[in-house]
């Protein structure tokens, strides 16, 4: 299946359909009056999000997705059918914006959550509707309401409890292959990663998902090497995981470059929680890891783990620290769902 997490759509609803101008005519009937049914309404445009998916690629190949429109009124006091609505279905974790793109219309962030994107126009009234004491025979009718057309983006943020960062070839692929059974492309030159990748991690009978993103490079934030399109899918993570080559030669700058591209991207994604890791400790002597992060705890402030996602060397420590980044929120979500009901 391939990744797709931007998409742009045209959807328009169905329009009303019109009111019929009718009179009854029949055998000894001599003042049939009025009979004219009102239309149909036309059908609605709707999104929901369905479980199970976690790529936008099927609105690659259908971009427009149109509603019936309403049947027109009849005679006999019949009212027309009323257009059948259409329902995108999108995954959960996908924004929805406008053609602007940057006008947020919905977040959808729950399975089976439903948002109407285009609402069907109303029918119009039949001459039955206009009938009264002193206009016995109307001879009008309403036209249907015309449906609304819009264009729109979809753009999906994949929710998981943890995300990946660092530059390229910092080991976040092997790193996620290691604790979990996702399998993406590891290879010996940069920007392996070309899209997301999900795994579901295990540790002290606890499990998350970690999403790992493509590389960042200095200057992401300005187009340079993938760019920082990929950011957004570790916004909804409640800790991210900062892995960084303890094989570089200056490790402090390439801690630092990666914040700087966060902030640049979003001061709230630079705010989160945050792990970092020196990698790649099998490959250095004891003396060169005692020296890196020392450095890397002289710029950032923060403590700094060491791990190797070849050897396993020190992951569970790490896994460790994540999920007491992301307990306490599983907490207060299973408290609220112990909750008792209340009218």
């Amino acid at each position: 299946m391939k990744f797709l997490d931007l998409a742009k759509v045209y959807v328009r609803s169905g329009g009303g359909g019109a009111g019929c101008v009718s009179f009854r005519r029949e055998k000894f009937i001599e003042y049939g009056g009025p009979d004219g049914g009102d239309g149909g309404r036309g059908g609605d445009v709707w999104a929901e999000a369905v479980g199970g998916l976690n790529t936008l690629i099927d609105f690659r190949f259908q971009q427009h997705f149109f509603a019936k429109s309403g049947q027109h009124g009849m005679g006999a006091q019949r009212t027309g059918a009323s257009g059948d609505d259409i329902i995108l279905q999108i995954p959960v974790g996908t924004e929805i914006l406008d053609e602007d793109q940057e006008t947020v219309i919905a977040d959808v962030t729950e399975p089976g959550q439903r948002v109407l994107l285009a609402k069907g126009g109303n029918g119009g009234f039949g001459n039955l509707h206009f009938k009264s004491s002193t206009n016995r025979s109307p001879r009008n009718a309403n036209p249907g309401l015309p449906g609304i057309e819009r264009t729109l983006w979809l753009r999906l943020k994949l929710i998981a409890d943890a995300g990946l960062l660092g530059l390229p070839n910092a080991g976040k692929s092997t790193f996620l292959s290691a604790v979990s059974n996702a399998r993406p492309k590891i290879a010996d030159y940069p920007f392996t990663t070309l899209h997301p990748n999900l795994g579901v991690v295990g540790v002290d009978a606890y499990e998350f998902v970690m999403a790992d993103i493509p590389g960042l490079i200095e200057g992401a934030s300005e187009g340079r090497g993938l760019g920082d399109q990929f950011l957004g899918h570790v916004e909804r993570s409640r800790v991210l995981l900062h892995l960084i080559d303890g094989t570089a030669e200056d490790v402090a700058t390439d801690a630092r470059t990666i914040l700087n591209e966060l902030a640049a991207y979003s001061p709230a994604l630079a705010e989160k929680p945050r792990i970092t890791a020196l990698n790649k400790i099998d490959a250095m002597d004891p003396e060169e890891i005692a020296e890196k992060k020392a450095a890397l705890e002289a710029e950032l402030g923060t403590p700094v783990h060491l791990m190797s996602g070849v050897s396993r060397e020190g992951v569970t420590d790490v896994l460790r620290a994540l999920w007491s980044e992301i307990a306490p929120s599983r907490q207060s979500v299973k408290e609220q769902d112990d909750a008792p009901w209340q009218p």
